[in-house]
């Protein structure tokens, strides 16, 4: 019985994301996560100690603390009422999904270049990358924007939603733990080079499956709303591997076919140039209008994904009632 509810606590939790987003000023557990990492990280990080021991026990810190006490409150809350489990289940699944956030945040950097206002338009997409924004043109924004789009499509959508289904709201939190440190200090520079390896890793194995099936998911995405599905398949298979990461290509490669853009490619970050291999072919110039096309990828994979993984749960609970499980 606990699983049927919080199967329907899954589809709830979707459903109350894509209605409510994140209203401002409501309290978010992954904001609650990052004051949780950069806490213990000045904490434990030690420019004259061993910060990959040190980053090794700050990312157990934060896993045990953050998938931990979800696990515990879920234990509790179902023990004493399933109802009461159910809801606190669909909150934890709702504040893991970040479908709407994703198009509010990427619409308001469309409505500045629609507006002609390059510097609003810069301003609301810092909002959502890492790189220096300060410097990118129109087709920079722009870029900057469908690339995080696209490979948000998978961390912020299809990684959560994978881990509910094999875990619940528990499994939910436990990935986000580990993507909001691996977004925190999983960078190669001085700093975190060795204190954020073992979060970077483990982000790059959390990952590994979701990213796959977020690219698969968009590939079929773009031949249901009539993109170039057979272009996002060839683009896939050719550049799902153009970068550091084993994962961030997959959908940013999906995406770049899809819609015949050149993604990626040089960037700025901290007043650094990194060199980063191009993705996809230049077959149409980039234009405001790919971020609402990307918007309409990412609504059409998050339904894929839903569905898939709410036939697969809803097929194991009828399994186990029949066999009496």
């Amino acid at each position: 019985m606990i699983f049927l509810y919080s199967t329907v606590a899954l589809g709830l939790g979707f459903m109350l994301d894509l209605i409510f987003g994140d209203p401002q000023g409501f309290p978010h557990i992954v904001r609650l996560f990052g004051f949780l990492i950069s806490t213990l990280e000045r904490l434990l990080w030690n420019e004259k100690g061993n910060n990959r021991l040190n980053g090794l026990v700050f990312t157990l810190l934060v896993l045990f603390l953050c998938s931990g006490i979800p696990f515990l409150l879920l234990f509790f809350a179902y023990r004493f009422h399933p109802v009461l489990g159910f809801f606190t289940e669909t909150f934890f699944c709702y504040q893991c999904i970040s479908v709407k956030d994703l198009r509010v945040e990427s619409e308001r950097v469309y409505n500045a270049l629609k507006a002609g206002d390059l510097e609003g338009a810069r301003f609301a997409v810092s909002r959502i990358v890492g790189r220096d924004t300060e410097r990118l043109d129109e087709a920079g924004v722009t870029r900057a924007t469908v690339e995080t789009v696209a490979e948000n499509t998978s961390d912020g959508v299809g990684a959560p939603l994978f881990y509910m289904a094999l875990g619940g709201g528990a499994a939910a939190c436990f990935y986000k733990a580990a993507n909001t440190m691996d977004s925190m200090v999983g960078y190669k520079n001085n700093r975190y080079i060795h204190f954020g390896c073992a979060a970077a890793r483990l982000d790059d194995v959390l990952n590994f499956l979701p990213s796959r099936l977020s690219a698969l998911a968009m590939i079929a995405a773009a031949f249901m709303v009539r993109y170039d599905g057979k272009g996002a398949f060839r683009i896939w298979r050719r550049d799902r591997r153009k970068h550091p990461s084993p994962n961030a290509a997959q959908t940013e490669a999906a995406c770049a076919g899809a819609l015949g853009l050149r993604l990626s490619g040089p960037a700025y970050y901290h007043g650094v140039c990194e060199g980063k291999p191009e993705i996809g072919d230049p077959i149409h110039r980039i234009e405001e209008k790919d971020i609402k096309r990307s918007i309409t990828l990412l609504y059409g994979v998050a339904f894929i994904i839903f569905i898939l993984l709410m036939g697969l749960r809803l097929c194991l609970y009828m399994a186990a009632t029949y066999t009496g499980l």
